[in-house]
């Protein structure tokens, strides 16, 4: 008796393996495929000139955040910095993505010169959650200007950590700090 019971756990043991191998292909089977996208940026020269509009923001964000009641219990965050342009016909045109330290040090430059972002696209730019460089008070600045009047885009940065079993993302919104504007 005791072998026949041994006999039918086996075989269910290795039924559910095999289901589960089977079950586990078919799903990487659908999978999306890798949806990396290509930024819609194009480089463009800039003729000052015809600029009607634009502005300067300020993004805060956080690498890293306190948790525990103390400053030596530290989560790391990934942040997501993401510009929208909100005008349905023009576009606007990025001029200037630069990332700072909570000392106010330049990390990194991420726009070398002008470039387009198409009307109702958007683009983004990413720090790692283990990219510390930037501290609790990091920052980007951003500048954007326009040929035209347009809709003011949205920029604002998501921050997110989903380390062990805990979860957390909130989003950081763009301050003005200068509105550029040309009189008529």
């Amino acid at each position: 008796m005791k072998l026949k019971q041994d006999f039918w756990v086996g075989w269910a043991i290795a039924a559910i393996v095999i289901i589960t191998s089977c079950s586990d292909q078919t799903t990487s089977q659908r999978q999306q495929p890798d949806t990396k996208r290509e930024t819609s940026l194009r480089a463009v020269t800039l003729d000052k000139t015809k600029v009607v509009m634009g502005q300067t923001v300020y993004v805060p964000i956080y690498s890293h955040i306190y948790h525990y009641n103390s400053q030596d219990n530290v989560m790391n965050l990934s942040a997501t910095l993401s510009i929208r342009n909100t005008d349905l016909t023009n576009p606007i045109i990025i001029t200037s993505v630069r990332y700072y330290d909570s000392d106010g040090k330049l990390i990194r430059q991420d726009i070398k010169s002008p470039v387009e972002l198409k009307p109702l696209a958007s683009t983004d730019f990413f720090i790692a959650a283990d990219d510390t460089s930037g501290g609790s008070g990091a920052n980007f600045i951003v500048e954007w200007v326009a040929k035209k009047t347009v809709y003011e885009p949205v920029i604002e940065a998501v921050m997110i950590s989903t380390s062990s079993s805990q979860g957390i993302s909130f989003v950081s919104p763009a301050k003005v700090l200068k509105q550029h504007r040309i009189p008529n």
